[in-house]
């Protein structure tokens, strides 16, 4: 091989920083003076036996493909090195041949054998790659084969190859729909998959082959919900997409009983508009039928859905966050939505093809909830830079906006922006300045005399749609405005724009009685120049002189027959078949005398004002952020958005049972050793993280995890997540003094998963004021779902700890640091925490367990509110006891009170929703509960070593409301009780293992 040394020289010099890092650029001489000697050297290189010649010629192919050269004439020397033993060559093969096999479909057949091998190779690259090249080729002799590949790779160790499976699927559907059946079968089964880098994927393949089947969603709906935080950006969008239309079928509207949940809090609690529009009659009507609605409760796995995807706010990707935002528009209370609208603003600062998608879904949604974006009404302001189509949707949304308050602001930009060079932006300023005089009525005076004085500007474009919104302004009040049509009038004899001459004579013509003298001259003038006109001036000219015949006939009546025998002979049939209709409708003669009488109704009939309306008004009825609402059309392969169910479906379909092996394996390892719940050996846990661990982290994880009990998110956990959680505990226990710096870094990326699952305080600090507002409107809704208490606990003290102010991706617009205030290190001290250390002295003495009080447990928490409630208040508190009845179940106090005027009776448990292996015993029934009244109870719960939450009914004899109780990890342990000395034995054993 002489020529073999050429191929390593620099001829062509080396990479470029913007090229690529192999290869050469084509202009610079050497091997690639020609496309034809330089795929014959490729030819060569690829027929060599060293493997890294063969490596560069690959580079350097898909080089040529990434440039957008044609390679496809190399396709035979190419698929020769298919069986190349090199790794590196072979991965370029594959990337060539998903390109091209489609194309060389006949030379690609020849390998089919060895794409097979590659299926069973160890490289799971190389497995995925022969997968991709073979659904690549779309012979239908080979559907076979390419079902039984995309089987066993379903059913691969590697995540990486049950992804590239899941690509595979829509491939082989769209070459062979019979297969549906078989392709279910594999969706099913990686549905069921437990990995985030697949699940995207196989939503995408359900979503292309059967998004009917959605039972095939119903077991993977929370899994799918627990994952999205941690799919890659591509597959959360897919995932976000299909869960909106999932939850459209499955759960009830939120806004069919949302009477007190409106935009505006006053106006809803006293009344709406519509309400107050409808007479008496109708508002009896409308209690008459309340009592029958029963109220609305959110569905848990509603909730579930709406806390995990709001934290993706904040995602680096426009389109996540844009899924969400219309996943929250059209699933979310009305008084959520608002948390949608900083992101969104934030994405305007992004490239100008992302804000044209994102104002295209704003202005839909302006129209119906303007109230969320008002605050940040200077946001849409536009700049000198935009593009037209971006300045004419920002337009769009600040006239969506205007209100009573804020016209003055919005006129005044409106001033502004009529200067622009940009013509067709000055004309759609033209016309919102007409839709705001339309809708607010105390600036239209303002607005008309704004457009009359710009019938004096040099520009014709802006005359002239000054005039077509005049046109339509003048409609309200005409008896007022003779001097604005007078004006108008004189106008013919300057400008040309042929809508702007229709305008003006259309407006003659229709109050043609306010300016009697001027309106014969103008149908004077359009006579000369009929045949000169536009079509559109034609047809009005031809109507003006109507009008004029059947009001002023003595001095119109030989100019209207002179225009309409111009216009019987005009080359467009159109003009000549008005010209006879009219001729015939307004001249009496013997056969049409009957209908000449009806002449004046026909043409001088009073005619309704014009209503200006957005053009985005009807789009709400595609899902927002969709190719079809972007296009304002139904696209190809959209899916409609279903109507909500009248009747909720049956929840227990979205209920997965655990595998008994899975349930209590730690509960099963204690009763082989024989060991009680509360056992010396197992607490050891408890004082040894408490010792190691940093008390700020302890404060915040205790805090998260109240938080978290009121969330109802245990009932929607995985699988996955419970043996984590199972794992994490028992390896705890295990954990060396040395090891609990990693214990803290598990316990602090445990607390920030929690805090991204759960709505918490902080993420109410991060909001902004109007999302802020909303949110308060719905805590009560929030409360009713989700009864646990959603506040942060106090120290005993009564004096709340300051808190760092996170600092959100949402939080653009303030770029000081927040102020962090110094804290003191009792004040960090958690109340859990606290109490945990009361009876730690450093004394030899063995401690009384006596020490230790049921009344020194944790802080209370929420239960239910007062208000969800209706009256009836109850929180519950961990004593930290065992349970009398049982000792593997954990004790819990329940408080009742009530604020109510009337007595509470027969307060008692109902059927509990328990999850697998958790058991409640119940408190004694309470016969009665005096107003004011408040009383104690005490049940048991064995959570079976779980943090999942144990559901159950809270009966009245009138109520039921379903409350949850979700133990923090804390609770699940047992208090030991030691000395120093003891406890310093115990490490050093532990350390010593």
């Amino acid at each position: 091989m002489s020529a073999a040394p050429a191929y390593g020289e620099d001829k062509g010099g080396s990479a470029g920083p913007g090229e690529p890092e192999y290869g050469h650029d084509p202009a610079s001489g050497g091997i690639f003076s020609s496309d034809y000697k330089r795929h014959d050297d490729l030819k060569e290189m690829l027929d060599t036996n060293k493997d890294s010649l063969k490596l560069e010629a690959m580079k350097r192919i898909v080089a040529m493909i990434a440039r957008g050269k044609n390679a496809s004439d190399l396709f035979p020397a190419v698929v020769k090195n298919v069986a190349c033993k090199n790794i590196e060559v072979k991965k370029l093969v594959y990337v060539y041949l998903v390109r091209y096999a489609e194309e060389q479909q006949d030379l690609a057949l020849l390998s089919i054998s060895t794409f097979q091998r590659g299926l069973k190779d160890p490289n799971q690259l190389i497995r995925a790659s022969a997968l991709r090249v073979l659904s690549s080729i779309r012979v239908p002799i080979i559907v076979p084969i390419m079902m039984l590949a995309i089987k066993e790779a379903a059913s691969d160790m590697s995540p990486y190859v049950r992804k590239t499976a899941a690509h595979a699927i829509p491939k082989l559907y769209s070459l062979d729909s019979d297969q549906k059946d078989q392709l279910i079968e594999v969706i099913e089964k990686l549905l069921a998959d437990k990995t985030t880098l697949v699940a995207g994927s196989v939503v995408m393949a359900f979503e292309e082959v059967c998004p009917e089947r959605i039972d095939l969603i119903h077991k993977n709906y929370r899994k799918l919900c627990n994952l999205l935080i941690d799919v890659e950006e591509w597959g959360q969008v897919v995932i976000i997409s299909m869960l909106t239309r999932y939850a459209r079928t499955q759960f009830l509207s939120p806004t069919q009983n949302e009477s007190l949940l409106e935009e505006n809090p006053e106006k809803a609690f006293y009344g709406s508009e519509e309400d107050e529009a409808k007479g008496p009659g109708s508002e009896e009507a409308a209690n008459t039928a309340l009592p029958a609605r029963k109220p609305y409760v959110m569905d848990p796995d509603h909730r579930l859905l709406l806390r995990n995807t709001k934290p993706l706010l904040q995602s680096r990707s426009a389109a996540v966050v844009m899924a969400v935002a219309q996943l929250y528009f059209h699933l979310a209370p009305k008084a959520e939505v608002g948390v949608i609208a900083k992101a969104l603003v934030r994405l305007l600062r992004s490239h100008s093809e992302v804000q044209y998608v994102v104002l295209q879904n704003v202005a839909t949604m302006s129209i119906k909830r303007r109230g969320m974006f008002e605050p940040y009404l200077k946001s849409f302001y536009i700049r000198s830079t935009d593009p037209t189509q971006i300045k004419i949707l920002k337009l769009e949304v600040l006239t969506n906006l205007a209100n009573e308050t804020n016209i003055p602001t919005v006129l005044r930009e409106f001033q502004t922006y009529i200067r622009s060079m940009d013509k067709d932006f000055v004309a759609a300023t033209i016309q919102a300045i007409g839709r705001c005089a339309t809708n607010i009525g105390r600036v239209r005076d303002t607005c008309l005399n704004g457009l009359v004085q710009l019938l004096s500007n040099r520009d014709e474009l802006v005359v002239a749609e000054s005039v077509v919104v005049l046109k339509k302004l003048l409609q309200v009040r005409p008896a007022q405005h003779g001097d604005v049509i007078k004006r108008l009038a004189k106008l013919t004899d300057s400008i040309q724009v042929p809508m702007a001459r229709a305008s003006i004579l259309w407006l003659i013509g229709e109050y043609c009685e306010h300016v009697p003298k001027i309106a014969p001259d103008v149908l004077r003038k359009m006579a000369k120049s009929f045949t000169a006109e536009e079509d559109i001036v034609k047809l009005q000219v031809i109507n003006l002189a109507a009008k004029l015949y059947l009001t002023n006939s003595k001095q119109t009546k030989l100019l209207t027959q002179y225009v309409l025998s111009l216009a019987k002979y005009d080359q467009n049939y159109d003009i000549r078949d008005r010209a006879r209709f009219t001729r015939q409708l307004i001249v009496p003669s013997e056969q049409g005398g009957a209908l000449s009488r009806h002449a004046k109704k026909l043409f001088l009939a009073p005619k309704p004002a014009p209503v200006l309306e957005s053009s985005f008004k009807d789009r709400d009825h595609f899902q927002l952020g969709s190719l079809s609402h972007l296009l304002n059309a139904k696209a190809t392969g959209y899916q409609e958005l279903p109507d909500w169910p009248e009747e909720a479906p049956d929840p227990s379909v979205r209920n997965v049972e655990v595998p008994e092996w899975t349930k209590c394996s730690n509960r099963e390892k204690r009763k082989e050793k024989e060991k009680p719940f509360y056992s010396d050996s197992e607490g050891e846990s408890g004082p040894t993280e408490s010792a190691d661990s940093d008390p700020e982290s302890e404060s915040a994880s205790d805090s998260k995890s109240s938080s978290e009990s009121g969330s109802g998110e245990s009932s929607s956990e995985s699988d996955s997540e419970d043996q984590e959680e199972e794992k994490g505990r028992s390896s705890e226990s295990e954990q060396s003094e040395e090891e609990g710096g990693k214990r803290k870094m598990k316990k602090r990326k445990k607390v920030t998963e929690g805090q991204g699952d759960g709505s918490s305080s902080d993420e109410g600090s991060d909001s902004s004021s109007s999302s802020s507002e909303s949110e308060k409107t719905s805590e009560t809704e929030e409360e009713q779902v989700e009864p646990a208490s959603w506040r942060k606990k106090t120290p005993p003290s009564g004096k709340s700890a300051p808190v760092a102010k996170e600092i959100s991706l949402l939080d653009l617009e303030d770029f000081t640091p927040p102020s962090v205030q110094p804290v003191s290190p009792p004040t960090i001290v958690s109340t859990s925490l606290a109490t945990d250390l009361e009876g730690l002295t450093l004394t030899d003495s063995p401690l009384v367990p006596s020490l230790l009080s049921p009344g020194s447990g944790a802080g209370r928490q929420e239960l239910l509110h007062r208000v969800a409630g209706e009256g009836l208040a109850v929180d519950y508190t961990f004593s930290r006891q065992p349970f009398s009845g049982d000792p593997h179940m954990v004790s819990v106090h329940i408080h009742f009170s009530n604020s109510s005027d009337t007595p509470i009776k027969g307060l008692h448990v109902g059927t509990p929703k328990l999850p697998a292996g958790i058991s409640i015993q119940e408190f004694p029934e309470i016969e009665s509960l005096a107003p004011g009244e408040s009383t104690t109870a005490v049940m048991g719960i064995n959570f079976c070593d779980s943090t999942q939450a144990a559901t159950f009914q809270l009966c009245t004899q009138t109520r039921q409301f379903y409350v949850s109780i979700q133990p923090p990890v804390g609770e699940l342990m047992a208090p030991v009780f030691m000395s120093e000395n003891e406890f310093k034995k115990e490490q050093d054993l532990q350390a010593g293992r």
